[in-house]
């Protein structure tokens, strides 16, 4: 009980607390209050440090003006070692705040970038300042404020390239725990703070690789195993993130974590990337399904073209041309732009000739290159059009299997379209 009291009785209640010369301290509260609208730091200063010292819980405006008195003065300092001192007493409003007033999370939180840009180019402050940021971002979490987490890292990555003692794991923590509230912002995050939000997460992931050696092998080595023995989602998560910075795409453990995280956190970019490896190594099934948990998992018209696209590139490699030319009118059904679902629908009619021909009438069996070359016209491929054409059926042919030009024409086999007769060039 007596440990309560004390605790709660260290902070100043709300209100002002004027100490024991009331009238002074008015005094002196007003005058330091103009000289700090007016910009006049300097005037300000007598004033404020005789209430610092003689009404120290007068109220937390003490320290937050303190705060604007010392930076501006710090700011506009020439000589060094005065900017020095302006720049402590500075961070110490933020101390004294604390002590006075509690809501350490709170200004922690402004401490810290202040504190970041005073001691960035000082070796020696190194340790204190990563000691700061460390606690700031324990209180805070994804409450810790967007300027803070860049410089988080580089606090990071300045203190290890200046030979102090931080080991990798260490450092790789930080760097999670920074992408993971990166990742949470984002979330709630309008269209222009997202953006800001990934570019300093890519600055964060060069950060990263400045200063620790995070290849393919020190991956699997130091992270492999663990992912093994836990199967830990966020790791997995981490881990995955690493070797795609890292362009370690190839690596196995880069699809062992991409699996666990799409199990867990299902998501259209992972699952169409595990589908793209299972394709790439021929396991055509395991593709298939992913190919179709993506399409799945995005609202996005073009995201889901580009999916069936690929699910009726599966279906050419295994010879199956009707479901190919399916899954290709369905990326065109999502956009009808995609002028590369026209051309693979042209180079299935193109290489349809042996597979359909009759062996009775030419025109008949070279109807699948108008077809081809209606596909590609749609595609605005010149060349393919070209090589098309050229397979046309002769004016001899059509004349002689008494067609006509300009006649509808219904091209058999799997095809099933019509299309206009067209003699080819000379």
């Amino acid at each position: 009980m007596f440990a309560l009291f004390v605790a709660v009785s260290a902070v100043a209640q709300p209100g002002w607390e004027w100490g024991d010369q009331v009238d002074v301290a008015k005094e002196k509260n007003a005058l330091y209050t103009d000289m700090l609208k007016a910009g006049k730091y300097s005037e300000a200063l007598d004033p404020l440090t005789w209430l610092l010292e003689n009404a120290p819980k007068l109220n937390k405006s003490l320290y937050q003006n303190g705060a604007k008195v010392f930076q501006g003065l710090a700011e506009k300092e020439t000589d060094a070692t005065k900017k020095a001192e302006y720049a402590e007493k500075h961070l110490e409003m933020f101390d004294k705040r604390i002590e006075y007033f509690g809501q350490e999370a709170f200004v922690l939180n402004r401490k810290v970038y202040p504190a970041y840009k005073y001691y960035k180019d000082k070796k020696g402050k190194y340790a204190t300042l990563l000691e700061m940021y460390d606690r700031a971002f324990e209180l805070n979490g994804n409450d810790f404020y967007d300027n803070n987490l860049v410089a988080y890292m580089d606090v990071v990555r300045r203190y290890k390239l200046t030979g102090g003692e931080i080991d990798d794991q260490r450092i790789l923590d930080v760097y999670f725990g920074i992408k993971d509230v990166i990742d949470e912002k984002k979330k709630s995050a309008d269209s222009k703070k997202a953006a800001r939000l990934e570019r300093n997460s890519d600055t964060i992931d060069k950060m990263l690789l400045g200063t620790v050696d995070v290849n393919c092998e020190f991956v699997e080595n130091n992270l492999g195993p663990k992912l093994e023995e836990t199967g830990e989602v966020k790791l997995a998560k981490q881990i995955f993130g690493l070797l795609l910075s890292n362009k370690c795409t190839d690596s196995p453990l880069a699809v062992k974590a991409a699996e666990i995280v799409n199990e867990n956190q299902p998501d259209y970019g992972i699952a169409k990337f595990i589908a793209g490896k299972a394709a790439k190594e021929g396991d055509v099934s395991k593709a298939f399904d992913y190919f179709n948990k993506a399409a799945d998992l995005t609202d996005d018209n073009l995201e889901k073209a580009e999916i069936h696209l690929s699910i009726a590139r599966l279906h050419i490699r295994q010879n199956d041309k009707a479901s190919a030319r399916r899954s290709a009118r369905k990326a065109l059904a999502f956009d009808p732009s995609a002028k590369n679902a026209y051309k693979l629908i042209g180079d299935l009619y193109m290489t349809s000739f042996e597979d359909c021909k009759g062996g009775v009438k030419k025109v008949d069996d070279r109807a699948v290159f108008l077809a081809a070359y209606k596909m590609y016209q749609r595609a605005g491929d010149s060349k393919s059009m070209a090589n098309a054409k050229a397979q046309f059926p002769s004016i001899e042919d059509i004349f002689n299997e008494e067609y006509a030009e300009g006649q509808t024409l219904q091209v058999g086999c799997w095809i099933n379209e019509s299309v206009t007769i067209e003699r080819r060039p000379n």
